[in-house]
């Protein structure tokens, strides 16, 4: 039907002058019934206030009508109501002096400390005489090039000098590591989440208005808690492992978890290793200053009896991190929009969780308990047998089995 008006309104748009477009659009306004306003508007682009105005002056069936639509032109040359921005000479720049200003930081602007939304906006031009209403604040704002706009993360911070030096440190450490065969992963923990019927960002095919219904509130559910997933990633095979903790995101929590994936994954794929490359971020559980840290790895390579390399990425650069957009992101987009119910469903949606290029993940439950605020002294911190590289030795190290 827009698309028959639409036609029809084009081809005799140039032969009618503006009353005469007023009054078609009314009959077939009329014509169509109930919402031929609103179609004939869609189609024609005349605004409703128009078509209504059509419709009374047919109604009304006004005299000397006929005769008015043969003259050329309905008023003289520049009638008409003008916009805003050409009888108030002062509107836009006030305007856009509101706008500016909130974006520079002027102590002295009205709107700082508020959002800048179109109302607002109209309300403080109104009190500086202008009369105003939002919608024209929005049309002004289009005119002078801005737009809603949401923030996007791009700055980094303060960057660290040797930043892209130890970047290259580390691609050349793993492909060194790669070359020969040995093992090399990226450790991290993934964000806490709660357990229970919370809601999960993302959404899921339902039946059409029957969606999955979740608390309101996310409070933590004192019997369920959280979980705590710590991953290991394979660089080198694409395969992963995640322990999923109930407890403290420690240092020997992560240092366990690197221990069963060993057990579990990597002995078996790796039979002839003798040395072991992690790479990691420079806090958290794995903190490049933490001495606990470098005491579990200390037990981990007497364990195992592989001398482990450790590289830290630089401060702020976590997301560099391998493991964060080759496992950690395909974890989340498996299970979103599902509530993690129990740990059993956050176990199972890890475990099941793959990619076109072939990534598998394993996944177990932790039940153990990890203290927190554990103190390590200085004669422990003596006994472990490790080595500082020349460049950066407080991100890179290496730690061997003692006999």
């Amino acid at each position: 039907m827009v698309a028959t008006l639409q036609a029809k309104y084009c081809r005799l748009c140039s032969m009618m002058n503006e009353k005469l477009r007023r009054h078609w659009a009314a009959c077939e306004a009329l014509a169509l019934g109930r919402g031929g306003m609103s179609t004939v508007a869609s189609a024609t682009g005349l605004s409703r206030n128009t078509i209504r105005q059509g419709i009374r002056e047919i109604q009304a069936e006004m005299p000397g009508l006929a005769g008015e639509l043969e003259r050329p032109r309905i008023r003289r040359e520049g009638g008409g109501r003008h916009p805003l921005s050409a009888t108030d000479g002062g509107l836009k720049e006030d305007l856009q002096a509101l706008v500016e200003a909130t974006t520079r930081g002027d102590p002295m602007c009205p709107l700082l400390w508020t959002c800048k939304s179109t109302r607002k906006l109209a309300t403080e031009l109104n009190k500086q005489g202008h009369t105003v209403s939002h919608s024209t604040v929005a049309t002004l704002l289009d005119e002078l090039g801005y737009s809603l706009q949401a923030n996007r993360k791009m700055r980094e911070g303060g960057q660290h000098p040797d930043r892209d030096a130890q970047f290259q440190f580390i691609a050349k450490k793993v492909r060194s590591f790669q070359g020969r065969c040995q093992p090399v992963i990226s450790v991290d923990t993934k964000k806490k989440e709660l357990l229970g019927d919370f809601r999960n960002s993302g959404r899921e095919y339902h039946k059409k208005k029957t969606p999955e219904q979740v608390r309101m509130h996310d409070f933590k559910d004192k019997r369920l808690g959280i979980a705590i997933p710590h991953g290991i990633y394979d660089l080198t095979r694409n395969e992963g492992w995640v322990s999923v903790g109930i407890d403290h995101d420690t240092a020997e929590f992560a240092v366990s978890s690197i221990a069963r994936w060993w057990r579990k994954m990597g002995s078996r794929v790796y039979p002839d290793a003798e040395g072991l490359l992690i790479t990691a971020d420079g806090g958290g559980s794995n903190a490049c200053r933490s001495r606990f840290w470098k005491l579990c790895v200390q037990r981990l390579a007497d364990e195992i009896g592989l001398t482990i390399s450790v590289c830290h990425f630089p401060p702020g650069t976590s997301k560099w991190n391998k493991i964060e957009h080759r496992m950690f992101c395909h974890i989340t987009e498996n299970w979103r929009g599902r509530p993690l119910i129990s740990r059993a469903v956050v176990v199972n949606l890890i475990g099941h969780t793959t990619t076109e290029k072939g990534l598998k993940i394993r996944a177990a439950l932790d039940e153990h308990e990890y203290k927190t605020g554990i103190k390590v002294t200085d004669e422990e911190l003596a006994s472990i047998s490790i080595t500082p590289d020349k460049f950066h030795g407080e991100w890179n190290y290496r730690i061997t089995p003692r006999s």
